[in-house]
């Protein structure tokens, strides 16, 4: 009985995700695709007038060419703070995993706040006026790092406790400084980890809307998210423009995981299995 029911579960679980990922997916390619007049139905319905370059490059020259300069600023942002989270969180956690001090409880529930406690906007705001980052991309960068801090650290520690002291001891006998230790022994043992970090974190970063909302204020700093919450509004009616922009910004986070999907669930379980 364990064979048949197990398959009945596994045929219900594709039919699920077909529901939910992959019909709202079709739905928005084949609107992307379509003349005006048939994309203001929005019915899921064959296109009768296939149209992705024109309706493509009536995206891409929107209001001065904003989604390539909000692509260029997503990208920016995503490969800097994403990079600062890798280095930041794989040290942070080295240290905490081996030094155990009287603090080491106090840091780790600042970590765990981290995950738990919501960001506070208006605050948060005014630091960065005073510290003059305010509406700018090093702003916002650090923002995020702030915000994306605490899962690195936690992914990457779990997956250092599982490396032997000796390792460290070893490296400490001949001569190895504590950066060079984590550089050139700890960290390349990482990989599996990291490729979990940095496709996590991207795709979270790349699909940041709030953040920049919040504290990247300006056309000029303009995000992805932001270019589709301005289309929905400047093409409120024109649904194959708003549903082609849609498309591209869906296009890269979703590569990156089909990609990385097997990296991404290798790095999951060891830290939790060897954690």
């Amino acid at each position: 009985m364990k064979n048949p029911a197990r398959t009945w579960l596994g045929a219900l679980s594709v039919v699920v995700s077909v529901v939910v990922f992959v019909v709202p997916f079709a739905f928005i390619v084949l609107t992307a695709v379509k003349d005006p007049q048939q994309a203001a139905q929005l019915d899921f319905s064959w296109p009768r007038r296939f149209q992705p370059v024109d309706n493509l490059v009536q995206v891409v020259e929107a209001r001065d060419y904003i989604l390539v300069i909000a692509f260029i600023n997503s990208v920016i942002l995503t490969v800097v703070s994403v990079a600062a989270m890798v280095v930041l969180g794989a040290m942070v956690a080295f240290v905490l995993q081996r030094r155990v001090t009287r603090w080491t409880g106090l840091i780790n529930f600042l970590v765990l706040s981290g995950l738990i406690i919501p960001p506070a906007v208006v605050p948060t705001i005014w630091v960065l006026q005073k510290a003059g980052l305010f509406g700018g991309l090093p702003g916002l960068i650090l923002v995020e790092i702030a915000f994306g801090l605490s899962f690195s650290i936690l992914l990457f520690r779990a997956f250092i406790a599982t490396i032997p002291r000796e390792l460290d001891e070893a490296a400490v006998i001949d001569g190895a400084s504590p950066l060079r230790l984590f550089f050139r022994v700890i960290f390349p043992m990482l990989r599996s980890v990291i490729v979990t970090v940095i496709v996590v974190q991207s795709v979270a970063v790349f699909n940041d809307f709030t953040n920049p909302l919040y504290f990247l204020p300006g056309e000029q700093n303009a995000t992805v998210q932001l270019t589709l919450f301005n289309f929905q509004s400047q093409y409120n009616t024109s649904y194959n423009l708003l549903f082609m922009d849609i498309l591209l910004i869906t296009v890269p986070p979703l590569i990156m995981f089909l990609f990385f999907n097997r990296q991404i669930v290798a790095g999951m379980t060891a830290g939790a299995v060897k954690g």
